[in-house]
């Protein structure tokens, strides 16, 4: 409600007509965010390599244009007014907008080449995302892929909100906070419990859950999302949560524990059927009252997705369609 004001304001004082277009350059526009990014028109000046005369002529004129004050100067440097606030935020995506219609022009003029920044959770990072852009890469050799590997969806989100991802692949959450993103499902993804090949529970055929609960175990931490639904699992059994365990979300500690034989993990089902096999991990055979969540592909609303960015997706969507079926995974697969 405060930014629609803001905006309402804006408008009301400074029209959008031909003297005002005529006047807004560009150039302005990426100095100001600089100079937001960084507090400090010296700093700003730094990072564009130019003189700080020249950032304080850009300030003023974006000011004058539009009629109102966009900075506020103090000891600790400048910081943004709403009216400031309210240009970065649109002035962002107006450039996000031209940097995916060059990316589409170059790839329209050479489709071998191009970017994406994709982003994706630990188990996404690790399995299936590597997967889809070995995938590509044997079509499009000169497509540049930037991975963000995002500790909790709430980053992962804000990564497509400030656009520095055109899309996440995750474990999609139960409700995805905000209407300005939009989740495509891509398949089940059950939790499967596993153990490194060294264990000597590996070798057994047949497992009750309450044989396990004793063992030592590397859990996701519990205050998260996915921890919450590990302990749910173990007490939906008639378990409290194991006590010999080792809370942490890193997949590499889960890795390292799991290969000294002794340790136990939940992992998601499609970490493992790409995984399992490099890292020498086995599923064990043993029922764990979970209901599988889903994973997908979530990107921001009214923001078209570049057309190596629409390659990735399809290339995702043909990956869950074999997972549903269940059939067996060929990584080198062609496009």
């Amino acid at each position: 409600m405060v930014y629609y004001s803001v905006i309402q304001l804006w408008n009301d004082l400074m029209p959008w007509d031909e003297r005002t277009r005529s006047r807004l350059k560009l150039r302005d526009l990426d100095i100001l965010i600089a100079v937001i990014d960084t507090g400090s028109m010296g700093k700003a000046a730094r990072r564009l390599n130019v003189f700080q005369p020249s950032i304080s002529k850009s300030i003023a004129d974006l000011e004058r244009t539009l009629g109102v004050r966009l900075l506020d100067r103090n000891r600790r440097g400048v910081e943004p007014t709403p009216y400031g606030l309210a240009l970065v935020k649109r002035g962002g995506a107006a450039f996000d907008e031209l940097r995916q219609a060059v990316q589409e022009i170059e790839f329209l003029a050479d489709p071998t080449a191009g970017e994406l920044r994709v982003g994706g959770s630990d188990p996404m990072v690790g399995g299936l995302i590597p997967v889809i852009i070995d995938r590509i890469s044997r079509k499009y050799p000169r497509v540049v892929f930037r991975v963000i590997h995002g500790s909790s969806d709430r980053q992962l989100f804000q990564a497509l909100r400030d656009r520095d991802a055109d899309l996440v692949v995750t474990r999609l959450p139960r409700v995805i906070e905000g209407d300005d993103l939009r989740a495509e499902v891509l398949f089940d993804e059950p939790l499967v419990i596993a153990c490194g090949t060294k264990n000597p529970w590996a070798r057994r055929r047949q497992i009750d859950l309450a044989e396990l609960v004793g063992e030592p175990w590397v859990l996701p931490r519990p205050e998260t999302w996915v921890g919450s639904m590990v302990a749910d699992g173990f007490r939906a059994a008639g378990f409290e949560p194991p006590r010999n365990v080792v809370y942490c979300n890193s997949m590499q500690m889960n890795h390292a524990l799991l290969a000294t034989g002794r340790y136990l993990a939940h992992f998601s089902g499609s970490f493992l059927r790409i995984s399992a096999k490099r890292l020498a991990i086995k599923i064990l055979p043993v029922k764990f009252p979970i209901r599988s969540s889903s994973v997908g592909i979530v990107s921001l609303n009214n923001r078209m997705l570049s057309p190596i960015a629409q390659v990735f997706a399809a290339q995702a969507r043909d990956i869950g369609k074999l997972f549903e079926k269940g059939g067996a995974l060929r990584t080198s697969r062609h496009v």
